[in-house]
């Protein structure tokens, strides 16, 4: 500003006046003023201008590479955010970069509250967390931290999932399991209340696994192994889906001939497989729009305590899952004539 008021020939006070489009400047004077900050190329650093009055009216969000999910929720936060009035910072959780330092990234950049997709970090971290400033997980429900929670009703989800399969005609229905990954732990309890549930509990086989292609590619050399395959296999994710799905493929064993295959998230990953993947969609749009309400709520004094949000699931059913070779689907609504089919590129 000093650079514009000195080439203007007015003080650098009139320049601050004409920059916050407050009375005080002739329109002579507010148009010299501006065609000489264009000719100097300077724009008025409107993030300093909120730090000087104690804001900075960002949001940071911190994601985790590589995980399609991830991408689908930043791609809705960012309207939401905007819509009230709110920038976006982003940082990456990444191999070498642990959680915490990204964490630690946004906050030193100012940002009013953090958007957490998916954390890892222990409870007693995120609890911390939630006593430094406002922050709100998606994805994974965190019990006696001092954050908000979004999440969808894993349980549900995999009711919905197996109540498919088990319709169809599957019995020997495997569960490739997550890990630590978020919802996990959700998932596999379902799914061994779902055997039970459906007569099957002798059946119940969880494999170890995780959020990634590597652990669906793990699971099905190892299904590939034994003598004999499940006839269908409820994935943690769709990315292990994916690892699952290529791997059978490039086998010779057909999905859903010999196979079914169930994803979880509908992710856009889902809409790109050589086959079109039976999953569990969780609304991205939803689940962002929730978060940031929360958070801005909180910061805009509307709300002091941390809210929760749970959302219901929906199965998307595609092609592939079908009735196993040796097997007649069951009645009712889980058989296939209540199939669903959703546009491709559909999120």
């Amino acid at each position: 500003m000093s650079d514009v008021a000195e080439k203007a020939g007015v003080s650098r006070a009139l320049v601050s006046i004409v920059f916050r489009d407050r009375p005080g400047a002739s329109q002579e004077t507010r148009e010299r003023v501006l065609r000489i900050a264009d000719e100097l190329g300077y724009r008025p650093d409107n993030a300093a201008r909120l730090l000087a009055r104690g804001r900075s009216r960002t949001l940071g969000v911190l994601l985790t590479v590589h995980q399609p999910f991830d991408a689908d929720l930043v791609e809705a936060i960012y309207p939401e955010a905007e819509r009230l009035g709110y920038d976006v910072l982003l940082s990456a959780n990444a191999p070498g970069r642990s959680e915490q330092k990204a964490v630690e990234a946004l906050l030193s950049h100012r940002c009013e509250a953090l958007i957490l997709l998916g954390p890892a970090s222990d409870p007693a971290y995120l609890d911390a967390l939630g006593q430094r400033t406002v922050a709100a997980s998606i994805g994974r429900r965190i019990e006696g931290a001092r954050i908000d929670n979004v999440h969808t009703a894993e349980g549900k989800g995999v009711r919905e999932a197996m109540a498919h399969l088990v319709g169809l005609g599957h019995r020997r229905i495997v569960h490739v399991d997550g890990g630590r990954d978020p919802g996990s732990a959700e998932r596999r309890r379902a799914y061994r209340a779902a055997m039970r549930r459906h007569g099957l509990a002798d059946e119940t086989r969880v494999l170890p696994g995780r959020h990634t292609e590597d652990a669906g590619i793990a699971a099905a050399r190892l299904l590939l192994a034994e003598s004999s395959l499940p006839t269908a296999v409820l994935a943690s994710n769709d990315r292990c889906a994916l690892g699952l799905l290529m791997t059978f493929t490039r086998a010779g064993i057909e999905v859903p001939g010999d196979i079914s295959i169930v994803g979880y998230d509908d992710s856009h990953l889902s809409h790109l497989m050589p086959v079109g993947l039976t999953t569990v969609r969780q609304d991205p749009a939803l689940l962002a729009e929730r978060a940031v309400r929360f958070v801005v709520e909180r910061l805009e004094g509307q709300g002091v305590e941390p809210q929760e949000a749970v959302l219901d699931p929906k199965l998307v059913v595609r092609a592939s899952t079908a009735v196993p070779r040796d097997g007649e689907p069951s009645t009712g609504a889980a058989a296939p004539r209540s199939r669903v089919e959703l546009p491709q590129g559909h999120r």
